[in-house]
C-alpha cells in the first residue's frame, strides 16, 4: 500500500544514526512513564524537531514489535512533531520502549507520550 504524499514521516524529522541515538540517550533529559522512557534533548540551533524510537524485542515476536513501532511512528508523526512545531521548539525526542508497552493500547501510548511532550514545554 502506497501512502499519500504528505502522510509519511520525512527523513529529516527522524533520528536515524546510532551516534545520534547515543547522544540523545547520554545528554537528553529522561522522563519515565509506565510504558516508555522518553529522552528529550533541546537543540535550539535546529529549527525543526526530530523523533526516534528504540524498540527492543523484550521477548516478544516480530508481529508485536512491528505493531508497536507502527503505533509509535504514527503518534510521533501526527501528534508529537506537530505539537513541537506549533510551539516552535527544536528538540530531539527519543522514545525507548519498556516491556509493558507491548500490552498498552494506542490511546495509552499516545497519552503518555503527549503528557511528556506537553510537560516539557
Amino acid at each position: 500500500m502506497v501512502e499519500p504524499e504528505g502522510q509519511r514521516l520525512p527523513r529529516m524529522a527522524r533520528i536515524r544514526r546510532g551516534g545520534e541515538i547515543r547522544t540523545v540517550l547520554r545528554r537528553g533529559i529522561r522522563t519515565r512513564t509506565p510504558t516508555l522512557d522518553v529522552y528529550v534533548l533541546p537543540v535550539p540551533a535546529r529549527p525543526r524537531p526530530r523523533i526516534g524510537w528504540v524498540v527492543p524485542k523484550l521477548g516478544n515476536g516480530v508481529v508485536a514489535r512491528n505493531r508497536l513501532k507502527r503505533r509509535l511512528r504514527e503518534i510521533g508523526r501526527t501528534r508529537v512533531l506537530g505539537a513541537l512545531r506549533a510551539k516552535g521548539v527544536g528538540a530531539d525526542v527519543l522514545v525507548r520502549v519498556r516491556t509493558s508497552a507491548y500490552r498498552a493500547t494506542y490511546r495509552q501510548l499516545e497519552e503518555e507520550l503527549m503528557s511528556v511532550v506537553d510537560g516539557k514545554w
